[in-house]
């Protein structure tokens, strides 16, 4: 009997989108708000504990293993360095508002060329057992090509 495949996955990630396509704005009032920068990221950083630890304690607690069983110490690094370029991002971006940057031009920027980036990363760590289609390369021009769009004629 095949499983049958959940379409979860497609809520999740346009919830994903619907969060990050905040984020932005959100951090650049707050941190307008709050008058330094630094002050913004240690909300982020609060923020990130608050979802990133107590979500997960509270999911794994009745699990087999408890809250701290299945870890390995390659599936730690590796999620863990996930985690800081999250973070690290979330540094970068507060610079950019710091320095001038405004959220219609910054997140533009950073979400049209992170999907760019992801997948030459994602092909470099799991190569493609053919080689990539030539349109790949099309879609990266428009991809391009639609950011540099929007971030030109986006509302003054």
């Amino acid at each position: 009997m095949e499983k049958k495949k959940s379409m979860w996955w497609i809520v999740f990630a346009l919830g994903a989108a619907l969060a990050w396509g905040m984020y932005g704005p959100a951090l650049h009032k707050g941190q307008i708000s709050l008058g330094n920068p630094m002050r913004a990221l240690l909300c982020v950083g609060a923020a990130y504990f608050l979802v990133g630890v107590l979500v997960p304690v509270g999911m794994l607690a009745p699990s087999p293993g408890g809250v701290f069983g299945g870890f390995t110490p390659g599936g730690a690094t590796l999620a863990t360095l996930g985690g800081a370029l999250g973070a690290i991002g979330a540094v970068f971006i507060i610079f950019s508002f710091k320095n001038g940057g405004s959220p219609a031009y910054v997140m533009p920027l950073v979400f049209g060329l992170a999907p760019l980036i992801n997948v030459l990363v994602s092909m470099a760590s799991h190569p493609p057992k053919t080689t990539p289609n030539p349109l790949l390369w099309v879609g990266y021009v428009l991809a391009s090509a639609g950011a540099g769009l929007v971030l030109y004629f986006k509302p003054a």
